[in-house]
């Protein structure tokens, strides 16, 4: 499972024209799946992605966690996450996920997530062909990926 977390002043993804999720302040989390990844790995990286500390403190020190300010997180899948570019130009995306399986786990991860922040979860649709719209603050953009535990 691999995450790109992007802490935000705002976020939004709308979907044939309509807003489906958005946030203010918070994480705007991309979510790749690959066929072997399960319930260890959405609780490791939900309690990475939730205490993670990228937010400022009064001192303008990124000391405090999504969860510390209040913040809101929109979570949308991704699985050109797992996109290889070591054979020619176009992207390989065999090692992520099939839907059948992906979709269940993305879905199990936004649930874990809403328990451990204030707000509700904003998300995507699965699937969608979906535009993002963001503002980076920072602007920090972190990678997480399971596998790594890094």
């Amino acid at each position: 499972m691999r995450a790109l977390i992007q802490r935000v002043q705002f976020a939004s993804v709308e979907v044939d024209d309509n807003i489906v999720g958005s946030i203010e302040q918070g994480l705007l989390v991309f979510l790749g799946i690959t066929e072997g990844d399960g319930s260890t790995e959405i609780d490791w990286l939900v309690r990475k992605i939730t205490n993670l500390r990228i937010f400022n403190d009064s001192d303008q020190v990124m000391n405090k966690s999504v969860k510390d300010v209040s913040g809101s997180v929109l979570v949308v899948s991704q699985f050109t996450l797992h996109a290889s570019t070591r054979k020619g130009n176009r992207p390989s995306y065999i090692k992520a996920a099939k839907p059948g399986i992906s979709e269940p786990l993305y879905e199990e991860f936004v649930k874990e997530i809403n328990k451990h922040i204030d707000s509700e979860v904003q998300t995507g649709i699965f699937g969608a062909d979906m535009k993002v719209q963001l503002v980076n603050d920072g602007p920090v953009t972190i990678i997480i990926d399971t596998e790594l535990k890094e």
